[in-house]
């Protein structure tokens, strides 16, 4: 059990716009890492108006942004230039380098920091192992590589085990 909790995400919603940001802005959090592919938007897909608009809303509210992908900068670069983020390519998530890396670009600490994405072993087990406050949202889209798609299969049953956990919490804390 004590593996899983690496791959329990602090929280879960279901889409980024969920989040509470100014809450957790309250909180003393100062920056947010993002995942782009079914984070953000679906794959392959370029920044549009609601992403940029989403983005001008973070930086409003005071937090400093970055991407962390696992893909080639081609597809990164210009998605956080459209957003106006700096970016991570080739993260090699679940590894905390890109975590870190990203930490360091903004000059945050890791408990002023939070990362946002759709995978299980690769976003949150990553963020988890860099000490980096993890949310889970559910991804955008069901049409993915077939590798993604078999790795689905596995998060279903850490998140049934999350749920357990999540709900024996709420019970606990109504006593």
């Amino acid at each position: 059990m004590i593996f899983m909790n690496k791959l329990f995400p602090n929280l879960h919603k279901k889409d980024i716009y969920e989040i509470d940001y100014r809450g957790l802005y309250n909180k003393g959090f100062r920056a947010v890492l993002f995942d782009i592919d079914n984070t953000l938007t679906t794959h392959g897909t370029k920044a549009d108006r609601s992403n940029i608009e989403f983005f001008k809303s973070l930086r409003e509210i005071g937090f400093k942004t970055c991407l962390i992908s696992n893909n080639k900068e081609k597809r990164v670069s210009p998605f956080a230039k459209a957003v106006g983020s700096p970016y991570i390519y080739k993260a090699d998530k679940p590894s905390k380098k890109g975590y870190l890396k990203a930490m360091n670009t903004l000059n945050v600490k890791r408990e002023q920091t939070f990362f946002v994405g759709d995978q299980i072993f690769t976003d949150i087990w990553g963020a988890n192992n860099a000490g980096v406050y993890s949310v889970l949202v559910d991804p955008i889209s069901p049409k993915e590589e077939i590798q993604i798609v078999i790795k689905r299969f596995f998060e279903r049953i850490v998140l049934f085990f999350y749920k357990i956990k999540t709900d024996k919490v709420k019970k606990n804390d109504k006593c």
